[in-house]
């Protein structure tokens, strides 16, 4: 399982912008956790704090793209900055809300610029190593390594929060969260040498989303952002449920875990199944995975489950964004990939509102059939329209 990994970090500066990455992306597993447990511990209320929740990843998810656009026409150090910036100022606003008792349309509109600033650096991160292996075998390894790097971060974000928030202050796990992403971004910002290049843009440019391929690849992860939004609030309530609301970080690590173990495997593989086909597969585990959580009653048995629906995590994320990096031109790259993390954003935002919606009106136990049903229904537009994902007759048949 290792030996696909040795010399992925040889070149120069790989190893500063992998680290810079990491602690960079630290707070998209924080946030969302972050913001519920501060606000329901205020407000008493999951709809309120799924609300202000999904209104940070809403606005996120329709910034993402045109920040996306700016990093491809001027380069990722020239947005980096000042957006990190405001961030920080933001994510602060939201908190001295919360803290004096603002009115509650503060809160929603410190959560507004919070999203809207916020940068996709996953993206950022694997348009360099696009630029470092592109058409290379190695490429697939490198995105199979960042998806297990987004899995360690959510396994140990999310615990860390819950810790920090519960055991030491409500405001603690947001402040640590603000912290990674200023401290992250800009020493991501300041590692030139291995930034893409800003290419010519032709005919005007044109958006990714306007591709077919890409489009269907947005609508799955509308309905996979769904589960992510909804497990992660609805775990918490879960966990609060069963007299354990301080193991519910540990709840959602263990399903990121999953993912995190099945991204080591499966990036160290060399597949003969086509990426299309290898997506559409990773879709059905996932809907499998998930159908049992329904049933389940003790917390500690939950975890097990959690860790089983997380094994698909991985596979669908390295082959989403490895289709989309084959299916847009390299002019639009960075755009191209945070139409994927606009959508998961979007399913994020509907997915953590019902979840509060629905775990105050029948149970936690019961509203995880709403992940099971997004699921479903992501599995089902993508098999309906697989055939937009055929890569190029150049494209080798691993990848057709």
């Amino acid at each position: 399982m290792v030996g696909p990994y040795r010399g992925l970090f040889d070149g120069p500066g790989v190893k500063g912008f992998v680290l810079a990455g990491f602690v960079g992306r630290m707070p998209m597993s924080m946030l969302g956790i972050g913001i519920v447990l501060l606000i329901s511990g205020l407000t008493e209320s999951y709809a309120t704090a799924g609300a202000v929740a999904a209104t940070t990843n809403l606005s996120f998810a329709v910034a993402a793209p045109m920040s996306g656009r700016l990093v491809d026409r001027f380069g990722q150090t020239r947005i980096i900055v000042p957006l990190a910036s405001l961030n920080a100022l933001a994510l602060a606003a939201l908190m001295l809300s919360a803290g004096l008792r603002l009115p509650e349309w503060t809160l929603y509109a410190a959560a507004l610029l919070v999203g809207a600033t916020s940068l996709s650096l996953g993206s950022m991160v694997r348009a360099r190593w696009s630029a470092l292996h592109g058409g290379s075998p190695r490429l697939h390894t490198a995105f199979a390594f960042e998806s297990v790097v987004d899995e360690v971060i959510f396994v140990t974000g999310p615990a860390l929060v819950t810790v920090l928030a519960t055991e030491i202050n409500p405001y603690a796990g947001l402040t640590v969260a603000l912290v990674c992403m200023l401290g992250g971004s800009l020493a991501l910002a300041g590692q030139r040498g291995t930034q893409p290049p800003v290419q010519a843009v032709r005919g005007g440019g044109g958006t990714p989303i306007l591709i077919p391929g890409v489009a269907l690849l947005a609508c799955v992860y509308l309905g996979l952002g769904a589960v992510f939004g909804s497990v992660d609030l609805i775990t918490v309530a879960f966990a609060e449920e069963h007299g354990v609301k301080g193991a519910a970080g540990f709840l959602l690590a263990a399903f990121a875990g999953g993912s995190m173990v099945s991204g080591l495997w499966f990036g160290s593989r060399h597949w003969r199944i086509s990426l299309r086909g290898r997506f559409l597969r990773a879709l059905a585990v996932f809907v499998a995975g998930l159908t049992p959580l329904t049933f389940i009653g003790a917390p500690w048995v939950m975890a097990g489950f959690l860790f089983l629906a997380g094994l698909a995590i991985s596979p669908t994320l390295i082959t989403g964004f490895s289709l989309t990096e084959r299916l847009v031109p390299p002019s639009l790259l960075t755009e191209g990939m945070a139409w994927i993390s606009t959508s998961i954003g979007f399913g994020v935002a509907l997915g953590a509102w019902a979840g509060g919606r629905l775990t105050e009106a029948v149970g936690a136990s019961h509203a995880y059939l709403f992940a099971l049903a997004a699921a479903f229904l992501a599995a089902l537009v993508g098999a309906a329209g697989s055939g937009l994902l055929r890569l190029p007759e150049a494209a080798s048949p691993a990848e057709r």
